[in-house]
């Protein structure tokens, strides 16, 4: 599992400006940016370097932020590498609650998925390797 920045936001022009300023004042790198929104606030979520650390800096600025366990899955850059890990959640009885992919290099795609805790193993079994959080960004000491 990997540790996932979530913010919260009121839909305000100037508010992910904060957001960005406050990591880098920290001196922290985002490396994904997700934006979900409605109408009145919206949800950030963010990997970045060392996210416990930028949990605190965005709290110091006034901001909501927490830290949440996700998955990072690597699956092939390919058409329906998405889909066989989907396909097989589903099968495998698999809630998942919100996800989104990026690349990381020629190394393929990443799929980060909020699904139950005890998904790892399930996961595992069907042949998908997890990506360490050290494969992304630096790990802090909490």
């Amino acid at each position: 599992m990997i540790d996932q920045l979530s913010v919260f936001l009121p839909n305000k022009k100037g508010t992910l400006s904060t957001v960005a300023g406050a990591l880098s004042d920290a001196g922290i790198n985002m490396h994904v940016l997700v934006i979900a929104d409605t109408a009145e606030y919206g949800i950030v979520r963010i990997v970045c370097d060392t996210p416990h650390a930028a949990a605190r800096a965005l709290s110091d600025a006034g901001l909501r932020a927490t830290t949440t366990p996700v998955y990072a899955v690597r699956v092939p850059n390919t058409p329906g590498g998405l889909t066989q890990l989907l396909a097989y959640c589903e099968e495998k009885g698999l809630n998942i609650e919100y996800g989104y992919c990026f690349l990381l290099g020629e190394e393929g795609a990443i799929d980060v998925l909020k699904i139950d805790a005890s998904a790892e193993d399930v996961l595992e079994a069907g042949g998908f390797e997890m990506v360490e959080p050290e494969e992304i960004y630096r790990v802090d000491e909490a």
